[in-house]
């Protein structure tokens, strides 16, 4: 330890010798994810920790310099299509995953962090089919790092795990069944040696599950589906959820209509946190399928739900329903931030979830208590949270009819925020939050369910939300629950967010920005326009040059995005399950991409950069 907090002094005086520094400290690193999480220079998982912070503690870009910020190099993935990955930096080596497209779907690439320089690659071999069953682009949100080993999730559900020295193939485990609609899009993340992944498919009937596997052998340790008895979600005598109407037996059957529970959607593709001190993974299900809730009365539990959960057997410790029969495809899946904060006086652990139904929650992590549930969006779908017994409560005016159009639904079907994850700054105490700001037509029809083809009922038209613009990127303050500051964009911002100790913000647009503004008060900084538009995930990591670098993958795609790489007709408004009509201008935007691209700072104080292009 001694050596490795010298060598970080080092590199902070001596450029030339702190090459030499960093692969000393290397030599003394273990080969695990916990000391890699433990250096700011390192980005190790997709969230960069596991209580999804997205936070670098690197501070040489910073609002002051930022504007100096250039291209240092590329690298081409070589599939036109949605790029939501974010990269890991581990040991100086960045890896990378494509989506499923191209010659080689679902590619892995290893490459020098601070040159760019190929090391290796692994190319999968999924099923051809499996492209034909994804919902919303066929995308890859990521790779899990731990022990000198690689993981990916492919498309066609396999978890393989990768040698991250020389890309060989270590094993593979095959996990669900494409001919139901199963997919596998989420990045897996690793908890006490178990691989941690969940499945993709709700549009399709497809029943959720989360399922951990050893890391060494890639055997499955536990399955935890969100529908069904008890015994199958894992719910035993440990469960104790804090309100009332969640305390009953088997309410995963008892709360749909009769063996609708078995292709009722609750897929588990989202982000997944741990809390080392409580010994507890949270993550968020999915929508119920399908979108016509009148064809599933009920609850429907446990979709819509956060889930506590014993990582080592998987048990369930609590749960709490968001949206009970939602009504609007209202996942929420969406990240729940770790955070210790000071409420009315008090020290609370929390969980910041910021919903798809446009209600930002503050919750206690340990027992599932609502503390705070506030609107950070337009919304007149529901008219509040009751926090006494933590429901929702809807608006009746609102409610889906069998074949009548219901219009001005707000937010609309992705919600007021998708997969697209925030980031937390322990030094602003400030949520950084990507956003859609989308309203919706909504028509629901009766639907047949037949494996692996649509099982939706719903016929939806997307437009922009009061104001007219699509999307927003915010500030938001948890304690004082209210917005800070916000920068409204004219396409949905379907990208990730990085925020540093340098007080400075990244994230990127569809129409091919990819911007830093000022953590403080969000003024723009800097920004790059790109070959195709934006909804990767920004990381930052050190180089062996001591440079603070940032990256990010450019290729327009995502639900939002097919319309400008797929074969969609932008005429149709009520294609790509509805996102069509809220981005039928996107193809005079930007077209597919499968660029990664890194940037420093270049100038007075930052590496020379003469040789690279300035935007």
């Amino acid at each position: 330890m001694l050596v490795r907090d010298y060598g970080r002094l080092l590199v902070r005086g001596f450029g030339a010798f702190c090459a030499f520094c960093i692969l000393l400290s290397s030599a003394f690193a273990q080969g695990d994810l916990a000391s890699r999480m433990k250096d700011p220079g390192q980005w190790p998982m997709a969230a960069r920790d596991y209580a999804n912070t997205r936070f670098s503690e690197l501070d040489q870009i910073n609002a002051g310099n930022a504007s100096r910020l250039q291209l240092a190099w590329t690298f081409s993935i070589g599939a036109d299509r949605g790029q939501e990955a974010a990269p890991l930096v581990v040991d100086g080596t960045m890896y990378v995953v494509g989506p499923y497209a191209g010659p080689y779907p679902n590619r892995v690439f290893a490459l020098d962090a601070t040159t760019g320089e190929l090391k290796w690659s692994y190319a999968p071999k999924p099923e051809p089919s499996a492209a034909g069953v994804a919902c919303c682009d066929v995308v890859n949100r990521g790779l899990a790092f731990d022990n000198d080993k690689v993981f990916l999730n492919t498309l066609d559900n396999h978890t393989v795990a990768i040698d991250a020295k020389s890309g060989k193939e270590l094993w593979h485990t095959k996990l669900g069944e494409i001919n139901k609609g199963e997919t596998i899009t989420m990045a897996p993340i690793v908890v006490k040696g178990k691989i941690l992944v969940g499945n993709s498919g709700g549009e399709l009937g497809v029943r959720g599950w989360v399922t951990a596997l050893d890391e060494n052998t890639g055997a499955i340790s536990w399955r935890a589906y969100s529908t069904g008895p008890d015994q199958d979600v894992l719910i035993g005598d440990a469960f104790k959820p804090f309100y009332e109407n969640l305390k009953g037996k088997d309410l995963g059957v008892k709360t749909w209509p009769a063996d609708r529970w078995q292709i009722g959607g609750a897929t588990v593709w989202g982000w997944i946190s741990y809390d080392p001190d409580l010994d507890l993974i949270y993550y968020g299900t999915a929508n119920p399928s399908p979108w016509n809730a009148n064809q599933r009365s009920g609850d429907n539990l446990w979709s819509t739900s956060i889930f506590a959960r014993d990582p080592g057997t998987g048990h369930a410790r609590w749960a709490y329903q968001l949206n009970p029969h939602d009504l609007f495809d209202h996942d929420e899946i969406n990240e729940n931030v770790l955070v210790d904060l000071e409420i009315n006086g008090q020290p609370r652990k929390v969980l910041i979830h910021p919903g798809r139904n446009g209600y930002m929650y503050v919750m206690d992590r340990a027992t599932g208590e609502v503390i705070s549930a506030d609107a950070y969006d337009f919304v007149n779908t529901y008219k509040g949270v009751d926090l006494k017994t933590g429901k929702i409560i809807p608006n009746e005016e609102k409610t889906p009819l069998l074949g009548k159009t219901v219009e001005n639904i707000c937010p609309s079907a992705p919600g007021a925020k998708d997969w697209q994850p925030t980031a937390w700054s322990p030094r602003t105490k400030l949520l950084y939050v990507p956003h859609q700001h989308l309203c919706m037509n909504f028509k629901a029809s009766q639907v047949g369910y037949i494996a692996g083809t649509p099982y939706v009922g719903a016929d939806v038209d997307m437009y922009a939300g009061p104001g007219g613009y699509r999307g927003e990127f915010m500030a938001w303050d948890p304690v004082a629950r209210k917005k800070v500051w916000e920068i409204h964009e004219k396409l949905p911002v379907w990208s990730g967010t990085l925020v540093t100790a340098g007080d400075v913000a990244f994230y990127g647009t569809m129409d091919r920005l990819f911007k830093a503004v000022d953590a403080k008060d969000g003024h723009v900084l800097w920004q790059f326009r790109a070959g195709s538009g934006f909804i990767g995930q920004p990381i930052s990591y050190r180089g062996s040059d001591g440079q603070q670098y940032i990256a990010i993958l450019s290729g327009v795609g995502g639900w939002p995005g097919v319309v400008a790489n797929a074969e969609i007709d932008p005429r149709v408004r009520n294609g790509a399950l509805g996102f069509t009509g809220a981005t039928q201008d996107l193809p005079f935007y930007t077209a597919g991409g499968s660029e990664l691209l890194v940037f420093r700072l270049g100038g007075a104080n930052g590496q020379d950069t003469s040789h690279a292009p300035s935007h």
